[in-house]
């Protein structure tokens, strides 16, 4: 039996007062993170960020592309597409 996953795509705007998810952006959700972007940075905050708003283990979230751009896809191991919607959504009611 496979394992569920998703792949999820992301709009990141580093640098940010404090990290976030802010909701949909077109086909994609729209997260801040205060880590600059720099030496990978960023994108180790952007993990942490979605593992803590997801409630999965860091593990659980793989970077695949857009190391070096604001445009990024990550897996999540362990949810289907519907559980990632819901929990995002969430996160994102949360931070307002």
């Amino acid at each position: 039996m496979e394992a569920v996953s998703t792949r999820l795509r992301l709009r990141v705007s580093p640098g940010a007062r404090s990290a976030e998810v802010l909701g949909r952006h077109g086909e994609a959700w729209k997260v801040r993170v205060a880590a600059p972007a720099e030496a990978g940075r960023a994108n180790e905050a952007v993990v942490r960020l979605l593992a803590d708003a997801l409630s999965l283990p860091r593990d659980a979230v793989t970077l695949v592309s857009g190391r070096g751009a604001r445009d990024k896809i990550v897996q999540l191991a362990g949810l289907d597409s519907t559980q990632v919607e819901r929990r995002l959504s969430t996160a994102a009611g949360k931070d307002r």
